[in-house]
């Protein structure tokens, strides 16, 4: 199924963001599954993709950081009190890996030198036995659909103006094939990594072939736009777990959790306005705070060890 750029529109409304204590986004029309690419090196099976891309050993530490929304010095504050950068933003963490769950871009000026500098620490935990795991979130998306209302004048002038943001961001373009080597979620250990949430539906549709068309997607394999994208209920946008705490969205969590054999979920997207928390017996940890200046929220981190999760909150 393919869109034109007004349909797209229209559907990208219908996810549009709500407030974080409001009611829960309307749901858009599901996408049709994408049709298979041809298994080449640009497009290789999203089956054959994930233990490389999803899948990763638990470690010692894990930290995961909410979202970023162009805010280069609250993501500099979050890694630091995450221990895994120095002043020079080099990393320290080790054999920590670190998880950032989306959402670098918009609302922000600072968001390619966020880009920049989160590929440059992933070299650099490798060498130390650690990994950086960074995930697309809705805003991600959103960019490469061309969506650009969320951006500001200095986000737009990073990429020599709104014209050179679209040429980069567009499927195909440099900063959508850098966006395409991110997946939607990550599995470490006992816990999986996500935007939003997943849903029982996501685990049903197969969530290596739901990040998979997103992927092939932003690489230009193919025009079909991801149904992570369009459906208000995806993994970048569902609200089920970030608004309050209802028995529906823990008898899903837990349902989504005995299904891939995991211990909880970590999510994103709804910014908790009194702090990182959890729900469902700390089954499912909500890390959104708006640390971002166009929010004004603290700077928390998750950390997890010894098997145990707790928030850490520092300085900006």
């Amino acid at each position: 199924m393919r869109l034109s750029p007004f349909m797209l529109s229209l559907l990208l409304s219908a996810c549009a963001e709500s407030a974080p204590a409001g009611p829960a986004a309307p749901s858009a029309p599901a996408l049709p599954a994408a049709p298979s690419a041809p298994p080449t090196a640009a497009s290789a099976p999203a089956a054959a993709r994930d233990v490389a891309v999803h899948k990763h050993p638990g470690a010692a530490r894990v930290v995961a950081v909410g979202d970023l929304h162009g805010d280069l010095a609250a993501t500099r504050a979050a890694l630091r009190v995450a221990e895994v950068i120095d002043e020079g933003d080099r990393w320290t963490g080790g054999q920590t890996v670190l998880v950032q769950n989306g959402d670098q871009l918009d609302r922000g000026d600072d968001e390619r030198a966020i880009l920049d500098l989160l590929d440059a620490l992933r070299p650099q935990a490798e060498a130390a036995g650690g990994a950086v795991l960074v995930l697309n979130g809705n805003h991600e998306l959103m960019n490469v659909a061309g969506d650009f209302r969320y951006i500001t004048a200095g986000g737009a002038a990073a990429w020599g103006g709104v014209e050179g943001r679209r040429a980069a961001f567009t499927p195909g373009g440099p900063e959508a094939r850098r966006l395409a080597q991110r997946p939607v979620y990550a599995i470490v250990g006992d816990t999986v990594f996500v935007h939003a949430g997943v849903r029982p539906e996501h685990v049903e549709a197969g969530l290596e072939a739901l990040d998979g068309e997103a992927r092939d997607w932003m690489r230009g394999v193919t025009e079909v736009v991801p149904r992570v994208l369009t459906d208000s209920d995806s993994l970048l946008w569902t609200r089920l777990y970030g608004q309050g705490e209802s028995p529906a969205a823990c008898a899903a969590a837990r349902q989504v959790l005995d299904a891939l054999g995991l211990r909880r979920m970590v999510v994103a997207h709804t910014v908790q306005r009194g702090g990182a928390n959890a729900i469902c017996a700390e089954t499912v940890w909500r890390i959104d705070v708006g640390m971002s200046a166009h929010y004004g929220g603290p700077i928390q981190v998750l950390v997890i060890e010894g098997g145990q999760a707790r928030v850490v909150t520092g300085a900006r």
